[in-house]
């Protein structure tokens, strides 16, 4: 493996290599950290791994979710540049589809380490399906005031 760093063509040592990929890694998993960190586009990353691997068109997001047209196609715009959702076009309709690999990527990135320091794993470090459901509060689309 070999890096082209101004003009000079050199070869990757290890640590040179190692550096360059866990900090993409990491800038990866920041992003799509940073996505989700924000209400409504966690409801529509919600809303999108419910259904999995087809998706949903943009118009049928915005209706479920009640939020204007204009505001979703921001939130779609910030998961889909985090890697998060994948859009579709399919006639005038977009579909967007949840990346369930960088959902599986970002989980696994965030439980790596899981007893790393210990000399067993316990069971629970292995990311499970949640035995307890855990209420997530859907956004409220914000209506203007007409002056």
């Amino acid at each position: 493996m070999s890096a082209v760093i101004g003009f000079l063509f050199l070869p990757l040592t290890g640590f040179l290599r190692f550096y360059i990929f866990t900090n993409v890694e990491t800038s990866n998993a920041l992003l799509a950290l940073a996505a989700l960190a924000q209400e409504t586009r966690l409801a529509v990353h919600r809303l999108l791994i419910e259904h999995a691997p087809d998706g949903l068109p943009a118009g049928e997001i915005a209706e479920r979710l009640e939020i204007p047209a204009p505001s979703l196609s921001f939130h779609l715009k910030e998961l889909w540049r985090a890697g998060l959702v994948e859009p579709r076009q399919d006639g005038r309709f977009v579909w967007y589809r949840a990346d369930l690999s960088a959902m599986n990527a970002l989980i696994a990135y965030l439980t790596e380490n899981c007893c790393r320091a210990g000399s067993a794993c316990d069971p629970s470090c292995v990311p499970a399906r949640a035995s307890k459901r855990i209420a997530v509060a859907m956004p409220v689309a914000k209506r203007r005031r007409s002056a």
